[in-house]
């Protein structure tokens, strides 16, 4: 598929779709046609998401509540009709060392960046196959792919997304249910505002339009994954599989600048 009506009439469900990404790909799919139900938590932006996207419709909704997945369940038969396209795009973040952590923050981080994307694929698995060319969008992160230091715990959910992602794909392979996972690097959301991180720790804000046009593209094409960050990133994720060791040492000798820029990166 190549031309502007690639997703004309295809019914989108995306969480965490009021903002950052999410929002971001609202966009751009409505844009191409797409008839869209927006989920999240907050509904003054869930609002303003809706107001900036005439025809789109919104659902409040937290993806990590049993009532909440089945709100949103309900809201995509009732006012789409099916779903042809679900994006667990829904996220949280939690920076720091892990013993400074408090265990509700690490829960939240499982909850919702792998437990709930789980739990939704599998609520939704009988609309998506009624669909019978149905896509799952997986966002997870480029720490997914590459552990670093003072996300331990995010790094974990998000890897954990990734496999499952893997796995469904081939699970569905041949019932109409394509999986894609998505790598974001650091991206201009709003989920980064309170990290200090720059491109000198290896966290160069990417512009969101661009993040999204390739996870656009990669939805178009059936890829499997797509990967954001550039030559940099990709060197790195070599080296991370060539020399490690050389990796850490790279890591050792930016900890201090690292650990103070991340300390208070939040968006739970």
């Amino acid at each position: 598929m190549d031309t502007t009506t690639d997703w004309q009439g295809r019914r989108v469900v995306i969480t965490g779709g009021s903002s950052g990404i999410g929002l971001e790909l609202a966009r751009q799919l409505a844009g191409q046609g797409a008839r869209l139900l927006l989920a999240g938590r907050r509904p003054a932006p869930l609002a303003a998401a809706v107001a900036a996207l005439p025809g789109a419709a919104a659902v409040q909704a937290d993806v990590t509540d049993p009532a909440g997945r089945a709100a949103l369940l309900d809201a995509a038969m009732a006012r789409l009709g099916g779903v042809d396209v679900l994006v667990n795009n829904a996220g949280g973040v939690r920076a720091g060392r892990l013993e400074d952590m408090t265990e509700a923050e690490l829960r939240a981080m499982v909850e919702v960046d792998l437990l709930a994307p789980i739990l939704l694929t599998r609520l939704f698995l009988p609309a998506l196959r009624a669909s019978g060319d149905a896509l799952v969008v997986n966002v997870a992160s480029g720490l997914a792919q590459m552990g670093v230091p003072f996300y331990a715990g995010y790094a974990a959910a998000k890897a954990g997304l990734a496999r499952f992602g893997e796995a469904m794909r081939r699970e569905l392979k041949g019932e109409g249910v394509h999986v894609l996972t998505v790598f974001p690097g650091a991206t201009d959301t709003p989920m980064m505002a309170t990290s200090r991180a720059d491109a000198g720790l290896g966290f160069a804000l990417q512009p969101v339009a661009e993040v999204v046009a390739a996870i656009v593209q990669g939805m178009r094409d059936g890829a499997f994954e797509v990967v954001r960050g550039g030559a940099a990133r990709q060197a790195m994720l070599l080296r991370n599989r060539d020399d490690p060791a050389g990796l850490d040492a790279h890591f050792l000798a930016l900890k201090p600048r690292l650990e103070a820029a991340v300390r208070d990166h939040r968006a739970l």
